[in-house]
């Protein structure tokens, strides 16, 4: 079986890598036993980072990160062209936050600023449409931070869920490709530590971190995502052979 590879796109605040460790670290504790084969962990953001091909992974996990997509940095641009490799090849994709963003571009969407503003904390996500891997009851809790969106769809792509400031937070791009905007890796700890690093930004944004603090909770349902989707690679996988 190949390996499946997590893109690690940035780290997360100092708290949360105190406690939790990083993003890679995050997502294969969430996922927990759901996938039976190896893991590679690749930073994108080294240029000279060798990107695998599309015969030599089972799948795609991007995290999320602190940068920005209106940058368009040079890496960047080249992760978004190697997404869209393989999700042309039908390569299991599946991209969080930054990573949701990024695959928006890679297809012919546009990411930016999100025109509502940030979005953090325990979050009521609302489902739109049925969907194998964003999966659950009509509305179930998530966690957020983000400034950034999908702002425009790209072609053929299916909105599955939305929230109350963002109405792409979980889309299908293609059969084996989905982009969630919201952290299925983390819990209501890890989320804690985001609201209280950014404390001061969000008090001069009017918002107040104290009520986010206390409205928290854990989400479930959320981190089901990662385990329906490497099982799905995992059978992917077991059917070529």
């Amino acid at each position: 079986m190949q390996p499946l590879s997590i893109w690690v796109t940035g780290e997360p605040v100092p708290p949360a890598a105190a406690r939790a460790g990083s993003f890679a670290d995050m997502i294969r504790v969430r996922t927990g036993a759901a996938w039976p084969g190896t893991w590679s962990v690749i930073d994108v953001t080294d240029e000279g980072a060798s990107l695998p091909a599309v015969d030599d992974v089972a799948g795609v996990i991007v995290t999320g990160s602190p940068a920005r997509i209106a940058d368009q940095l040079p890496w960047m641009r080249r992760v978004q062209d190697a997404l869209a490799n393989l999700v042309y090849a039908d390569v299991p994709v599946l991209g969080i936050c930054f990573g949701h963003q990024l695959l928006g571009m890679a297809l012919g969407g546009r990411s930016g600023p999100n025109p509502r503003g940030r979005e953090i904390g325990t979050v009521t996500l609302t489902l739109r449409a049925s969907d194998p891997i964003v999966a659950g009851p009509h509305s179930f809790p998530v966690s957020m931070t983000h400034l950034d969106v999908v702002q425009e769809l790209p072609p053929n792509a299916t909105v599955i869920a939305s929230t109350a400031l963002d109405p792409h937070a979980a889309i299908r791009f293609a059969e084996n490709t989905w982009g969630v905007q919201f952290h299925p890796e983390m819990n209501d700890e890890i989320i804690g530590d985001y609201i209280a690093s950014l404390r001061d930004k969000l008090i001069g944004e009017g918002i107040d971190p104290e009520a986010l603090l206390a409205s928290r909770s854990d989400t479930p349902h959320a981190a089901g995502v990662l385990a329906r989707f490497v099982e799905r690679a995992a059978a992917r996988q077991s059917a070529k052979r």
